[in-house]
């Protein structure tokens, strides 16, 4: 089967990079040839028999979305003239113009655009009206692209929903693959956290995220914070600009939240706490809560995280509400308070890991790749097999 993707990355180090760079691993090791339409790929991947690499000379322009604009328009002309050479061409989102067989969600603009904490409500001066623009102009790209898949792919149940309600989709033609994780490189442990310049025997939560803005919710976790006056908070993530530092110098916590930086040892950081706090505003599925829970970690998330239907009362606990302090105070309290509880949650958060690795991903891309190749139908339709509302990835 020969398999074209089209998307700015397929590498390690970047969510949806990560993504493609395994399906097309999975693709590889089931013997089909790909071609990649991308910006940049793995090093690995550059000389490989079975990969063809096309990219195009972009101009360093100022703005992302001109590049942006450039690699659809780039990318929809080459599809173009080359279309009829694949069995399977899978784009995400509204990187190009052209039509595909699968199109994967990764991040719905039009709910995003909708959500209070948009980054153009939260900035009221030119770096807000430009994220206003590339976010509506995405929204509307994502209404002329999806319909024209045969099969839209969702990272997550949330974004499933946002692409019925959102997009428009019928449910028939949207499936979820949730993203996966390295069971191998994440993994339980108990490492000092001497190293790390964190305290001994206290119970540590982790925060790990953007804190430049407020859309991963780490304001909510701070005064959440001052009611467990008994647990500690890890924070990674680049304090410049950040607003946090001093938030949590106001409320009197500055001893017990301790800024680590922007880390790439995040995973080493993960064997030296007891559980992850990640109740983000606007998530489609969160790589980094799917790291803690290989890593045995417990999880309290929000419902308006993408990926937190993972998350059973087994392995941590999923508020309704984002912005409920009390809420949260609750769950990191009972986490603070009970050790036993905290080790039967990470060994039920390293199962469900367990169930959503890479490897698991990649197999049920390929799979609906190799279904669909055997469908002659150019337009999806209702009675068609390859559709279906049930998820594959649990």
């Amino acid at each position: 089967m020969k398999i074209c993707i089209v998307t700015p990355y397929v590498m390690k180090g970047d969510g949806q990079g990560r993504v493609n760079y395994e399906i097309v691993w999975g693709a590889i090791r089931r013997g089909h040839h790909l071609t990649l339409v991308c910006k940049k790929i793995a090093p690995e991947l550059q000389m490989h028999p079975q990969v063809t690499w096309i990219h195009f000379d972009i101009p360093n322009y100022p703005a992302q979305l001109l590049s942006e604009i450039a690699f659809s328009r780039k990318s929809a002309a080459w599809l173009k003239e080359h279309r009829q050479e694949f069995d399977i061409v899978k784009v995400c989102g509204a990187v190009t113009s052209a039509a595909c067989d699968v199109n994967v969600a990764h991040f719905i603009h039009s709910a995003w655009l909708k959500s209070p904490v948009h980054t153009a409500r939260v900035n009221k001066n030119i770096y807000g009206l430009y994220h206003w623009l590339y976010s509506a102009l995405n929204a509307y790209w994502e209404k002329q692209i999806f319909p024209r898949a045969k099969v839209a792919i969702a990272v997550s149940d949330k974004i499933r929903q946002e692409l019925i309600t959102e997009v428009g989709l019928p449910e028939e033609q949207v499936r979820v693959i949730i993203n996966g994780v390295d069971t191998e490189e994440f993994v339980p442990g108990n490492r000092s956290r001497q190293e790390y310049g964190l305290p001994e025997n206290v119970t540590m939560g982790l925060f790990a995220g953007d804190i430049r803005t407020n859309r991963k919710n780490l304001d909510t976790i701070l005064k959440a914070l001052v009611q467990v006056p008994e647990m500690h908070l890890a924070v990674a993530g680049n304090t410049t600009d950040s607003p946090y530092p001093a938030l949590a110098q106001e409320l009197g916590i500055s001893d017990r939240v301790h800024f680590l930086g922007f880390r790439r040892d995040i995973a080493q950081i993960m064997q030296a706490v007891d559980c992850f706090i990640f109740p983000s505003r606007y998530e489609a599925c969160t790589l980094v809560m799917l790291e803690a829970m290989a890593s045995g970690l417990p999880v309290i998330t929000a419902t308006s995280a993408g990926g937190a239907e993972l998350v059973t009362s087994e392995c941590g606990f999923v508020l309704s509400n984002s912005d409920d302090i009390a809420g949260l105070a609750a769950a990191m309290s009972q986490l603070q308070g009970d050790r036993q509880l905290r080790e039967q949650m990470s060994l039920a958060s390293r199962r469900v890991a367990e169930q959503n690795t890479w490897a698991n991903m990649a197999d049920n891309y390929i799979q609906l790749f190799e279904e669909l190749a055997t469908v002659n139908s150019p337009t999806p339709a209702v009675t068609t097999s390859y559709l279906s509302t049930t998820s594959i990835a649990h």
